[in-house]
């Protein structure tokens, strides 16, 4: 069976652009996985795209994790509720100073708390400061994203918020693919 499945592309073009969240309530904190992990990048990545048809990365190998993620400029940087992880954002280094926020997004028993608009935006904080992290890399000069329709009722609002702009939109039929997660009976 396919699915209509339509694209937006978002982009921002300098940190002036940003319009942060106000902080979480309560003990939500963002912290960087410094150490590249692709058993806490796969957990992540379908805890957080399991229920949303994230499936691109599902027939990656252990190798090709890894060597997406010791990429110079690739960082992951984990929301935390109380100590459990809440959400991510994958930021990844592109030629000509671009930044692209690959993933993001929150596992679905933390959606609708008020985490994404503070992960999104100190994401976004972190891509436009990314080259301070990265020797050699080139100051930002732009971060982007592409979200669709299989992704969350608020995820482009979220976007918009946060001083994104549209700069592409794209439709495509797509075949549906069962996905890892969520688990029967899990809050979402």
């Amino acid at each position: 069976m396919s699915i209509t499945v339509t694209t937006w592309s978002l982009e921002q073009t300098s940190p002036a652009d940003l319009r942060p969240a106000a902080a979480p309530e309560g003990n939500v904190r963002t912290v960087r996985a410094e150490v590249p992990s692709p058993e806490f990048s796969r957990f992540l990545y379908t805890a957080v795209g399991g229920d949303i048809q994230w499936n691109d990365r599902l027939g990656m190998t252990y190798a090709q994790w890894e060597e997406l993620l010791t990429r110079p400029g690739t960082e992951t940087w984990v929301a935390y509720e109380k100590g459990t992880p809440a959400g991510y954002a994958e930021l990844q280094a592109q030629d000509g100073g671009s930044v692209e926020i690959a993933y993001f997004g929150l596992i679905p028993s933390f959606r609708g708390r008020r985490i994404g608009g503070p992960l999104l935006s100190y994401a976004v904080a972190r891509a436009w400061d990314l080259a301070e992290r990265w020797p050699g890399l080139p100051p930002t000069k732009r971060v982007w994203l592409h979200t669709c329709s299989k992704d969350g009722p608020h995820a482009m609002d979220n976007y918009l918020r946060r001083g994104f702009t549209l700069f592409d939109t794209s439709v495509a039929e797509e075949s549906e693919v069962a996905t890892p997660g969520p688990w029967p009976g899990a809050h979402g």
